[in-house]
C-alpha cells in the first residue's frame, strides 16, 4: 500500500495559486462571466476559502490584473538589463504574447474599467507600466505612445488568437497585418 504525502503550501503560495487560477477564469471568461466558485474549482479549494482571501470577486479580480501588470513589468526589467532599449522591452512582449491568459486578463481588466472602484487600479496599472518603459529606455511621451500603440493592436491580435501558440488559421487581412511587423517572432 502507497502512501502519498501533500505538500502543504504556505499561505502565500496559496494566494498565488489562487491568483493564478483567477487569471486563467477571468481570461477566458471576463469579470462579470466569472464566479469566484469556478476560481475555486480551478485551485482546487473551496469557494469560501477564496472570500476568505481575497473577501470579494472584485478583490481577487484586481489582484489578477496586478499579477498580469507584474508579471510584464518584470519581464521588461530583465530585457532592459540585457539592453535597455524599445526593441528589447517589444522583443520581451512578444515572449509574453505566448502567454494569452496573461495579456487577456489584461484586456478584461481595461474593459471591466468603466467600474470606478476597477477602474481606478487599472489606470494605475497601465500607467505604471508607461512608466517603467520611459524609465528603463528614456522614451520620449510619443516614443512611448507609439510603443503601447502596438503592443496593444498585438495584445488584441493575441487575445483573438490570430497570433500566439493557439493561433487560428491565418486570413488574408490577418497575413497581411502580421507582415508589416518586422522581425515579429513566427512561432508565436
Amino acid at each position: 500500500m502507497s502512501t502519498v504525502t501533500r505538500t502543504r503550501l504556505t499561505a502565500e503560495e496559496r494566494q498565488e495559486q489562487l491568483i493564478v487560477a483567477a487569471v486563467t477564469a477571468f481570461s477566458q471568461n471576463g469579470y462579470a462571466g466569472t464566479t469566484t466558485d469556478q476560481v475555486a474549482r480551478l485551485a482546487g479549494v473551496s469557494q469560501p476559502y477564496v472570500i476568505r482571501l481575497f473577501r470579494t470577486k472584485q478583490e481577487l479580480f484586481l489582484a489578477g490584473v496586478q499579477h498580469a501588470g507584474d508579471r510584464i513589468e518584470a519581464t521588461w526589467r530583465e530585457a532592459a538589463d540585457r539592453s535597455p532599449t524599445l526593441e528589447s522591452l517589444g522583443e520581451a512582449y512578444g515572449e509574453l504574447l505566448a502567454q494569452p491568459e496573461l495579456i487577456t486578463m489584461l484586456l478584461h481588466g481595461f474593459a471591466a474599467a468603466g467600474d470606478p472602484a476597477i477602474g481606478d487600479p487599472v489606470r494605475a496599472c497601465f500607467g505604471r507600466l508607461y512608466e517603467v518603459v520611459r524609465e528603463l529606455t528614456g522614451a520620449t511621451a510619443a516614443e512611448a505612445r507609439d510603443f503601447f500603440a502596438v503592443g496593444m493592436l498585438l495584445t488584441c491580435l493575441g487575445a483573438m488568437r490570430v497570433l500566439g501558440p493557439d493561433a487560428v488559421p491565418p486570413q488574408p487581412w490577418s497575413a497581411d497585418l502580421l507582415g508589416t511587423f518586422e522581425g515579429l517572432d513566427k512561432k508565436l
